[in-house]
């Protein structure tokens, strides 16, 4: 007899917790659908006030104002039938395991969960709310500031007396004298709407190379730095000073704007040509030269001479380029000298790539 009054406490008690988890797992989807009506509601309303903002501003017409209000009405309504309907597939199914005897408390389900995955407990947390996503998506498509990876190259020489005709009688070879660039830029767009106009900056490193003609090199006499013949004929002579810039341009994107299907519009960048004016300034990190020539044995002899060659220490200069979808033709042009008690100043041209 004992043991039967405790086999029917025990059934009592059973069902009494299964009751109680089924109670709470019908509040659960109740206030999940409450909350799912609301929250689509909301965000319709503020659809609509954003399409009655752009009416106002003459942004849009009237007709396209009606047809985004019916289009966002429709998407929210097509979003409650969705998502309500997985809530109230949800409910059918927690009857559906009441019946059949499957419902836990959350201890037995803890418990039960634990021996059929043994000693490792797991919890994923899935999002429904695509509403999320669609806010995403207009901060991202909303930023002004976009970032890109900057590679240019081409060929380095020097002017002197500001004159562009000093390059027919230059005391370096034009396409042997060799530039490269590499670096990380930030371009904002000035205005908060969309617009063609951005301030584009950042940093970058250069490896400048000059290299000498008919068999001359660098030699440092005092404060000065002249070109002199080399006793041997040489095979190489090149002098390469890198340094570190800060170039800075007001750039022109003419790149066609994007219109979503909600009408607003934002900008595209490296879509179409690109103009950029401005300039740089920056400092030298190091400065090197190198010789290589057979001596009188025949033995190949390799010279690298460290010094800072009179280099002035800071440069600054103009920059310029002109660019489709980010690959174009690239100037620059030291205004400072490139040695100290002189009128040589170092220019640059060459083909620039601008990686969004």
């Amino acid at each position: 007899m004992k043991r039967i009054l405790l086999l029917v406490l025990f059934v009592t008690t059973i069902a009494q917790s299964q009751e109680k988890v089924f109670e709470k797992e019908v509040k659960k989807i109740s206030i999940s659908i409450d909350s799912i009506t609301k929250q689509q509601k909301d965000s319709l309303k503020i659809k609509v006030k954003e399409i009655n903002a752009k009416l106002e501003k003459n942004k849009i017409s009237f007709d396209e104002a009606t047809a985004l209000k019916k289009e966002a009405a429709a998407y929210h309504a097509a979003q409650i039938e969705k998502k309500v309907s997985f809530q109230e597939q949800k409910l059918q199914q927690l009857v559906q395991d009441k019946i059949d005897g499957k419902i836990f408390s959350n201890e037995e389900e803890s418990r039960e969960q634990t021996f059929e995955i043994a000693k490792f407990k797991f919890r994923l947390n899935f999002s429904d709310d695509e509403e999320d996503e669609v806010e995403r998506e207009k901060k991202r498509r909303r930023k002004r500031t976009t970032t890109q990876f900057v590679f240019a190259l081409g060929a380095n020489n020097t002017l002197t007396n500001n004159e562009l005709g000093s390059l027919n009688n230059s005391d370096y070879k034009f396409w042997q004298s060799h530039f490269y660039e590499l670096g990380f830029t930030w371009k904002t767009r000035l205005s908060k709407q969309p617009s063609k106009t951005y301030f584009k900056y950042g940093f970058s490193f250069l490896w400048n190379n000059l290299r000498a003609k008919n068999n001359q090199y660098h030699v440092v006499n005092g404060n000065e730095t002249n070109l002199s013949i080399h006793p041997e004929q040489l095979s190489e002579s090149r002098l390469r000073h890198v340094q570190m810039t800060f170039p800075m341009h007001l750039e022109f994107d003419f790149s066609k704007n994007k219109k979503y299907s909600d009408g607003e519009i934002v900008d595209r960048t490296h879509q179409s040509f690109q103009v950029g004016l401005g300039g740089f300034f920056g400092f030298k990190l190091g400065t090197r030269q190198y010789l290589e020539y057979k001596n009188a044995q025949g033995v190949t002899v390799e010279e690298v001479q460290k010094n800072n060659f009179n280099m002035n220490k800071f440069n600054y200069g103009l920059s310029a380029y002109v660019a489709y979808q980010g690959i174009g033709l690239y100037a620059k042009y030291d205004l400072n000298p490139l040695f100290k008690n002189t009128d040589t100043r170092n220019i640059s041209l060459g083909l620039r790539f601008d990686i969004n």
